[in-house]
């Protein structure tokens, strides 16, 4: 992936926690949180994915490498996983945590970006790509869902899972308060306009020339007394998006979310509840 350029980078500066890409939300502080925020349901969707037992398998996109563990169980001590990510800090972190976890299978870490995948062509029975085409435009993800069919075998598995924003809200509050900071983000920010992307995936995955595909859409639910996971990442993820949200001018309620801390914020009194939507897509590399 070719360097951020000022409009983008200056774009995803305003969400906060980026690594050294540029790219916001992917400070594998923030990823880490937010997986162990909805652990029980990412795992659900990775089982339903399909990935085989004794599968060579392409992690793209893997981050801090919090599916690792689940990806190593299916495919077993036969299969392989090679983890790839464009941030050399979450590779490096990949590499340790995979010895300190003693996998099952043997995991192969690397520096890349899905628009060029460092691999041959067919190298893998399955690739799993998850919390990673919502930074990529609408060309990019043509590129990359391109660059994954190659390098997954005719027959083989392509797995796209990703976040819906347009089912984030949060209670107590105004139920078209999260909506609204979408919309209105979206008409200036490529990024606000690719989280809202997410339920059209399948549409992508058709246009790449997969074949059977398959969607599968998931409501995530967090209601008080929220878990010590979603109420780290929930009230810090809510206070980013308030910041945002006020600078844009929008309803005074979000400063209701604007400090994790406070009381009277929305998601540390009785009533908390907080919901995200996650869709899994899933094809197959047609034969030639």
């Amino acid at each position: 992936m070719p360097p951020l350029n000022p409009a983008v980078r200056k774009d995803h500066a305003a969400w906060g926690y980026a690594t050294s890409t540029g790219l916001g939300f992917t400070h594998h502080t923030i990823v880490d949180a937010h997986f162990r925020a909805c652990e029980g349901p990412y795992l659900f969707l990775l089982d339903q994915a399909g990935v085989p037992a004794g599968a060579r398998v392409l992690d793209a996109g893997c981050g801090s490498g919090d599916f690792l563990p689940r990806l190593a169980a299916l495919v077993g001590p036969t299969g392989r996983i090679a983890a790839l990510d464009l941030a050399g800090e979450n590779v490096a972190l990949v590499a340790e945590r995979a010895r300190a976890w003693r996998l099952p299978c043997p995991v192969e870490p690397a520096t890349g970006t899905l628009l060029d995948l460092p691999y041959p062509d067919d190298s893998f029975d399955a690739a799993w790509c998850a919390n990673t085409v919502q930074y990529l435009s609408d060309g990019e993800l043509a590129t990359a869902l391109s660059e994954l069919r190659r390098v997954v075998r005719p027959g083989g598995l392509v797995a796209v899972k990703d976040l819906d924003a347009h089912l984030i809200t949060a209670r107590p509050a105004d139920p078209a308060l999260f909506p609204g900071f979408f919309r209105r983000a979206a008409a200036t920010s490529g990024y606000a306009r690719q989280l809202l992307r997410t339920r059209d995936l399948h549409h992508h995955l058709e246009r790449a020339g997969l074949a059977d595909v398959r969607r599968r859409s998931l409501l995530i639910e967090h209601r008080a007394p929220l878990s010590a996971a979603a109420h780290a990442f929930y009230t810090r993820a809510c206070a980013r998006l308030a910041h945002q949200a006020l600078a844009l001018g929008l309803s005074a309620d979000w400063h209701a979310f604007a400090d994790p801390d406070a009381p009277d914020n929305p998601l540390n009194t009785p009533e908390a509840y907080v919901s995200e939507g996650n869709v899994l897509v899933t094809g197959r590399v047609p034969a030639p």
